[in-house]
């Protein structure tokens, strides 16, 4: 099988999982949607103090060896064994999930395009710019809900470690991407993405 891996990048809150997901609804079967965050360090060995301490928004946070390992045997059609990685506690679930590629794999993360070889994988990389604003906005709204996580404490971590990593991590990775949409624009960037991964689907043409 043919795999095409489209990178989205984004800042936290930036709307780039929820592209993947619209994504990967266009295309079924031949797309499948995978986040960087499966890709966490386990931190098991750590007190639940140190845990809590650790910044998440720093690359280092992941656990990249494995994450080359599995992007490299996606992109040659194989299946991996994807880890179930558990927010609440920043472990690692015993099972992992054996998970298989389609034709189109719709990855999304913070840092897909700091280094070079990892970019040399995919085939095609896009940005998703969007405003600060609206990145805490939404952060506020995913945390409470989804993470049980006071508005006060979704706050202090934004300005502590959220935004300057944002600076300094993941801003720069603009000058990388293939393509730069926004946030904002909704329809119009789907529409958009969706007639540039189309394109990749279509059989080449044979020359004689």
């Amino acid at each position: 099988m043919n795999v095409h891996l489209i990178a989205i990048v984004g800042g936290s809150g930036s709307g780039k999982t929820w592209l993947g997901a619209r994504l990967q609804e266009q295309f079924g079967e031949d797309a499948a949607g995978l986040s960087l965050d499966h890709f966490y360090r386990d931190l098991s060995h750590l007190p639940e103090a140190e845990r809590n301490a650790v910044n998440f928004d720093d690359p280092a946070a992941i656990d990249w060896p494995l994450f080359r390992h599995s992007v490299s045997r996606i992109r040659c059609g194989q299946p991996i064994e994807l880890p179930d990685y558990d927010y609440g506690t920043h472990t690692r679930r015993p099972a992992a999930n054996t998970w298989h590629p389609r034709r189109l794999v719709l990855l999304d993360g913070l840092w897909l395009l700091r280094e070079s070889d990892l970019r040399a994988l995919y085939s095609l990389s896009v940005f998703v710019e969007c405003p600060e604003e609206v990145r805490l906005a939404r952060r506020l709204k995913r945390d409470q809900h989804e993470r049980c996580r006071s508005a006060q404490a979704v706050r202090a971590q934004f300005r502590r470690h959220v935004a300057p990593m944002h600076d300094r991590f993941v801003a720069p990775q603009v000058q990388h991407a293939d393509l730069v949409v926004y946030s904002r624009e909704g329809s119009a960037m789907l529409s958009e993405l969706r007639a540039v991964l189309g394109r990749l689907l279509q059989p080449e043409e044979r020359t004689v």
